[in-house]
């Protein structure tokens, strides 16, 4: 399916069986003196399985907080959202049992090794016992975490510590991954296996909504791009759809001819 690109308001022809839906999200906060912010301002789309969607702005446009609401972290203003065909404000639960969800800042608990991190979350996702053992070993030998997987996670390096929150967001196998700038401060080594790792994961069928600030990553892994700036969708279709209707060679440009002509 080809989404068209829009330049104002929302995301046409969203997949009512897609498998994370956004429809007219919003999500306003008055701050302390009374101002009313609105960090989401009425955002749509929809990402199916096996499609990465980027979602792509400037610091503030909103894209943390949408990802927040879809993982059932804060509750919209209004609006609509499901994972998975289960609504984030009326199935919380089963929301949180169809994804796996990964931030720059997602933390660890640092009193536990890697492989007790993942027991720890399987458990809590309510695994049979039984099968526990063997999926950990299977997320261990997938993300190359064999050499470090019984430290302490308060002694890792900032990109076996990401690669841990990673591990712990999938280790339930879930349909749907959200990722909100997975490979921020990560070395260039560790960004390229968390990179492969999103690409297989796409590849075996998981609808995946990337945040990134890097235009190579975008241009790389997604399939479907969404562009939000001041808590609106600008635009949104594949790559050759932007960088056609904005008449430009490469998404930065196509990115900066939108959000200045906001």
């Amino acid at each position: 399916m080809t989404a068209s690109v829009v330049t104002s308001g929302v995301a046409a022809d969203a997949a009512g069986s897609a498998a994370v839906r956004v429809d007219g999200l919003h999500k306003h906060f008055r701050i302390p003196d009374g101002t009313e912010v609105r960090a989401v301002d009425g955002v749509s789309f929809h990402c199916d399985g096996g499609e990465i969607v980027g979602l792509l702005g400037p610091n503030g446009a909103g894209k943390t907080t949408t990802l927040r609401i879809l993982a059932t972290i804060l509750r919209p203003t209004s609006g609509h959202a499901s994972v998975a065909g289960y609504d984030v404000l009326a199935e919380p639960d089963a929301v949180r049992r169809s994804l796996g969800y990964v931030s720059a800042s997602t933390g660890v608990y640092e009193r536990l090794t890697g492989r007790e991190t993942l027991t720890y979350y399987a458990r809590l996702h309510g695994m049979a016992p039984d099968a526990i053992l063997g999926r950990v070993e299977e997320v261990l030998r997938l993300l190359e975490m064999d050499d470090f997987c019984d430290r302490v996670a308060g002694r890792l390096s900032a990109g076996q510590r990401q690669k841990v929150s990673l591990a712990r967001a999938i280790i339930h196998d879930p349909p749907v991954l959200i990722l909100d700038e997975p490979t921020a401060a990560l070395d260039v080594i560790v960004a390229r296996n968390v990179l492969e790792f999103v690409e297989q994961a796409r590849d075996g069928g998981r609808a995946i909504i990337l945040s990134t600030h890097l235009f190579s990553e975008a241009e790389r892994l997604c399939d479907r791009i969404v562009v939000i700036h001041k808590g609106s969708v600008l635009a949104t279709g594949t790559l050759d759809e932007l960088r056609a209707a904005t008449d430009t060679g490469n998404l930065e440009d196509a990115f900066f001819k939108l959000v200045r002509g906001a």
